[in-house]
């Protein structure tokens, strides 16, 4: 199944199963703002197979993805991990990069089909990774993790958050990144949920210059490069395309996708107890897993439907040309307006013509 082929109206590109918040580290852009400890209410064993079973009926090939806090703090993931690959399901994860995360634990994981492994790196050094992850050693344990995931043939992917204590590192870390041997660089724009409110995003205009300075390494990386809550990359690599003379249809990211997988189109979250999100960055929840079927609330509910109609968004979203490309990151528009609807204020774009009002960057209170 490529990419391209998938019916976002019908089933989500990627889905994602935070199995649990528990996390040895306090890194400062957590989301889930993670705890030591598991919480009472996850999702049991019976129960995660049920959701994998659920997964699995949105068609052949669904990816899935196992995340957290730290998934290794549960002590089933590799079974989860070998029962969704015996059912059909591409199973990836977002382990923590902890002492946890051995050799052993690894192999262990591509031993049971792991597609896989994600592993973030939000600094090129111990300084500034350990100091952004807050725990000393993490840096070390990460890198370790992919060489291990190297050598067990795991394919690996390096995701790393962009805000204004990392930017000034990202070359450094796009080199890091080469070297390890990733086939895919998954590039963060800050969104101000969980203690990512206390962080500094960068201001629109600098996020233009970066997403233009990925597209250039795009070009020329041994792997492949993608955006995560910043849709606008697309339209970027678009105008820089066009400007250059080449084709006018939208680039390809580093997955083989040309148009925008956004909260709750082409994207689904299942959060520790079961609840549905279209994005573990816009916790408004539209069910949960234990009462109605993931599948019925990706497809049906109101939530998800309405952030699949690029004509339902407002402000200059709502009148940008570049809608159906982009759509603007959902989550943090929710994150800052209250309205998974409204416009990214992460976006210096502005559509001809238009002269409504310019969204706000600060976070908004919103219920978490």
């Amino acid at each position: 199944m490529r990419p391209s082929d998938v019916d976002t109206s019908q089933r989500p590109f990627v889905c994602i199963w935070e199995v649990t918040q528990a996390c040895a580290l306090a890194c400062e852009h957590c989301r889930a703002d993670a705890q030591p400890a598991r919480h009472p209410d996850e999702l049991t064993t019976a129960e995660g197979k049920a959701l994998l079973d659920d997964a699995r009926a949105f068609g052949d090939g669904q990816l899935v993805v196992l995340s957290g806090g730290d998934p290794l703090a549960r002590d089933d993931t590799v079974d989860l991990v070998e029962y969704g690959v015996e059912n059909g399901l591409r199973m990836t994860m977002t382990p923590s990069g902890t002492e946890s995360l051995t050799r052993e634990r690894v192999a262990d994981l591509a031993d049971a089909g792991l597609r896989r492994m994600a592993l973030s790196l939000d600094g090129a050094s111990a300084a500034t990774h350990d100091a952004f992850r807050g725990e000393a050693g993490s840096f070390d344990s990460t890198v370790e993790a992919a060489r291990a995931a190297r050598d067990a043939g795991l394919p690996l992917q390096i995701n790393t958050t962009v805000c204004a204590q990392t930017v000034g590192d990202l070359p450094a870390i796009r080199d890091l990144v080469a070297d390890l041997g990733a086939v895919l660089w998954s590039v963060f724009f800050l969104v101000p949920v969980g203690r990512g409110r206390v962080l500094d995003p960068i201001d629109p205009e600098r996020a233009e210059g970066v997403m233009e300075w990925l597209v250039d390494v795009a070009d020329d990386a041994p792997f492949g490069v993608k955006t995560t809550e910043a849709p606008h990359y697309r339209r970027v690599a678009l105008q820089q395309k066009r400007a250059e003379g080449g084709t006018a249809s939208p680039a390809r990211d580093g997955i083989g996708r040309r148009t925008g997988i956004t909260a709750g189109d082409g994207f689904a979250f299942v959060s520790h107890v079961g609840d549905v999100y279209p994005s573990g960055f816009l916790p408004e929840s539209a069910g949960n897993v234990r009462e109605e079927s993931l599948v019925d609330l990706y497809r049906d509910s109101a939530l998800f439907e309405s952030l699949r109609d690029p004509d339902a968004l407002t402000g200059k979203c709502g009148a940008c040309e570049f809608r159906n490309v982009c759509g603007g990151s959902r989550s943090r528009a929710y994150a800052t307006a209250g309205d998974p609807l409204a416009s990214d204020p992460l976006c210096a774009y502005e559509p001809e013509g238009y002269d409504g009002p310019m969204p706000d960057q600060s976070p908004a209170e919103v219920e978490l």
